[in-house]
């Protein structure tokens, strides 16, 4: 007596993976993502290998984990993937306080980020 399965909101070609507590900012996660939009994922796998930002191993992770809801779940060839979206979303934000001069604080906001990968596969017209 278990609940019907949802209908799939992605077209059969096309695979997400998403991470959702990413302790960066929005702004500086987005740096990331722009770099690998559209591009090969071989392609989009080097650039994040070799970049230099922090953040950018845990894109590596989410875009890894694409690739094999692709290869292990749906059957998609990984050799015809391109990395079709990759966006960025606020998550919650952490807030600390810090000590100042003459009994004051000031207030430290720790934002979180999530982001979610969309790969697609290339068909042979493409």
């Amino acid at each position: 007596m278990s609940k019907k399965a949802k209908a799939r909101r992605l077209p059969t070609t096309e695979v997400q993976a998403k991470l959702r507590t990413l302790r960066t900012s929005a702004r500086k996660l987005n740096l990331v993502a722009q770099s690998i939009r559209g591009l090969n994922v071989q392609r989009a796998l080097n650039e994040l290998e070799f970049s230099h930002k922090r953040i950018a191993k845990d894109v590596r992770k989410v875009l890894y984990s694409a690739i094999s809801n692709a290869e292990n779940n749906h059957n998609l060839d990984i050799d015809s993937l391109v990395v079709a979206e990759a966006f960025v979303g606020k998550n919650l934000v952490m807030k600390r306080f810090s000590a100042r001069a003459r009994g004051r604080s000031s207030r430290i906001e720790k934002p979180f980020s999530e982001i979610t990968i969309v790969v697609r596969e290339l068909g042979e017209a493409a």
